[in-house]
């Protein structure tokens, strides 16, 4: 209906629904109402995904369930998900920030002819008007905009806006329509899995580890790795430590890497360049150790310490067991 706020689902990739859902839900649950409702496009919704995403606050759930729309490829979501967008005329699309979404969104909102928040960090009615917060200029200002028609289209920073709780026994009403699937003109060739490391996903971890140049080398990134198992710490890296070849691209934080908004940021032996400091500057606490008491990260650290990282990080992983054993 044409006051629904729609939210498309961020799932596993097996069924599921990713918890960063709960906040997309939530901040449209807190602007809305109860006119939300989630949208998901997937090979297979499952009953629990289903339930989950009720109890996160949907009312209704369309699903778009066919094969077609796995693996993603934006030339057979962005028609399929316009023409329901055309039939139904929801007044806002809101998204998380991530790989998928990021492509995804901008080409529904440039099919549209919508306007988009990218990366919003805040979102408040004013009026009858949504208007949005986000970052520009490598995060050194906030930017407000608002839209000059709906739908008003935004994807969220995760890590930044309330959840939603799970309110168990809340269930949605599900819609299955039926919408024109184009065919692909690409097809899949390969897929490769990167193995696990056991940690948290980078952008949906409460907790993040960076290492930069000052780690010295790929085999020194154990002794991080070792923290994050006795924190919950995701394990991320700077550009530099990146372009080394020391950390595949997908654990980049930056400006051309991962955004990210941890409750605690701990960064070792990262400079702060620029590009760096525009993907975790919104981190709710900064730590930063590095031995040059120059180094810029710590213009923006709320701690930091000027000492040698492979004498820091040992002595606070043991420091951490302890605590977490008392507990």
């Amino acid at each position: 209906m044409a006051t629904a706020y729609w939210c498309i689902v961020e799932d596993d990739r097996k069924g599921s629904p990713k918890k960063v859902m709960a906040e997309v839900l939530g901040e449209a649950g807190r602007l809305a109402g109860a006119n939300v409702e989630a949208v998901w496009l997937t090979d297979k919704a499952s009953d629990e995904g289903i339930k989950q995403l009720g109890a996160w606050g949907a009312s209704k759930v369309w699903v778009l369930e066919n094969a077609a729309f796995a693996p993603y490829m934006g030339e057979v979501w962005v028609p399929a998900l316009a023409e329901l967008v055309a039939k139904e005329s929801p007044k806002a699309i809101f998204a998380p920030v991530t790989s998928r979404m990021r492509e995804f969104v901008a080409r529904l909102a440039a099919r549209l002819g919508a306007g988009l928040s990218a990366d919003s960090v805040a979102l408040a009615m004013e009026g009858d008007a949504l208007v949005a917060t986000r970052p520009v200029y490598a995060g050194k200002l906030l930017a407000k905009m608002t839209w000059a028609k709906t739908p008003w289209i935004a994807t969220l920073r995760p890590n930044v806006f309330k959840p939603a709780e799970s309110a168990a026994g809340k269930s949605a009403q599900v819609e299955k329509p039926s919408v024109k699937i184009p065919a692909a003109r690409m097809k899949l060739v390969e897929r490769r899995e990167e193995v696990s490391t056991g940690l948290p996903e980078l952008t949906e971890a409460e907790i993040v580890i960076s290492g930069g140049r000052g780690m010295k080398g790929p085999e020194n990134y154990v002794i991080l790795e070792d923290m994050g198992k006795v924190i919950g710490a995701a394990v991320g890296a700077s550009r530099a430590a990146v372009d080394a070849g020391w950390r595949p691209h997908r654990f980049q934080i930056g400006q051309t890497g991962r955004t990210i908004s941890p409750k605690l940021y701990l960064g070792f032996g990262v400079s702060g360049a620029i590009q760096h400091l525009a993907g975790m500057r919104t981190s709710k606490i900064i730590v930063a150790v590095n031995k040059d008491p120059e180094a810029p990260i710590f213009k923006i650290a709320d701690y930091g310490i000027v000492a040698d990282l492979f004498e820091v990080v040992p002595a606070l992983t043991d420091e951490f067991k302890r605590l977490l054993d008392k507990s």
